[in-house]
C-alpha cells in the first residue's frame, strides 16, 4: 500500500510548477548518483511498459525479425488496448539484471521513473505509484515529505 503523501501533494500543487520540477530534478539527479539500478531492477521485474509502434519497429529490427513476429512472440494487448509484454519479468531482463536490448529499449523504459520529466505536477499520481516499485522514487518522496524548507514555502 502506498504511503500517504496527501499533505505533500497539496503543498506541491500550491507551488509554482517550474519550482516543483527543479526540486524533483535536483533530487532525481542526487538519488541516481547513489542508486545502482542493476542491484534492483524492480521496474523490469514488475512493470510492463507500453510499447509504441516505433518501439516495436526498433526492437524487431534489432532482433532481426519482422514486427509481426515480435508482436506475436513477445506482446499482448492490455485492457487499455496498448501493447505490453506477455510476461513479466521483462523477456529481455537477464539474470544479472542487465537488459539485453538496452540501447533499443522501449521509450517507457527510457523515461522511467519519470521524476526528471517536465511538469511533474501532471504525473504526480504515476510518481507516487512508482514509490512502491523504485527505491529511488521512494527516497525522493520521503526526502520531499520531510523537507522543512519545502513545507515552509
Amino acid at each position: 500500500m502506498s504511503k500517504d503523501y496527501s499533505r505533500l501533494i497539496k503543498k506541491l500543487i500550491s507551488l509554482d510548477s517550474k519550482k516543483v520540477d527543479e526540486y524533483f530534478h535536483s533530487r532525481h539527479k542526487k538519488e541516481f548518483e547513489k542508486i545502482n539500478c542493476l542491484e534492483c531492477a524492480n521496474c523490469c521485474k514488475n512493470l510492463g511498459p507500453l510499447l509504441t509502434d516505433s518501439d516495436i519497429a526498433r526492437l524487431s529490427k534489432h532482433l532481426k525479425i519482422k514486427p509481426s513476429e515480435f508482436v506475436e512472440q513477445y506482446l499482448r494487448i492490455d485492457e487499455d488496448n496498448d501493447y505490453v509484454f506477455k510476461t513479466m519479468p521483462c523477456p529481455f531482463l537477464q539474470d544479472d539484471n542487465y537488459c539485453s536490448v538496452y540501447e533499443f529499449r522501449p521509450k517507457a523504459c527510457k523515461e522511467y521513473p519519470h521524476t526528471d520529466r517536465k511538469n511533474i505536477l501532471g504525473i504526480l499520481d504515476i510518481c507516487i505509484k512508482n514509490t512502491e516499485i523504485c527505491p529511488a522514487v521512494a527516497n525522493i518522496f520521503n526526502k520531499l515529505n520531510n523537507d522543512k524548507f519545502l513545507m515552509k514555502t
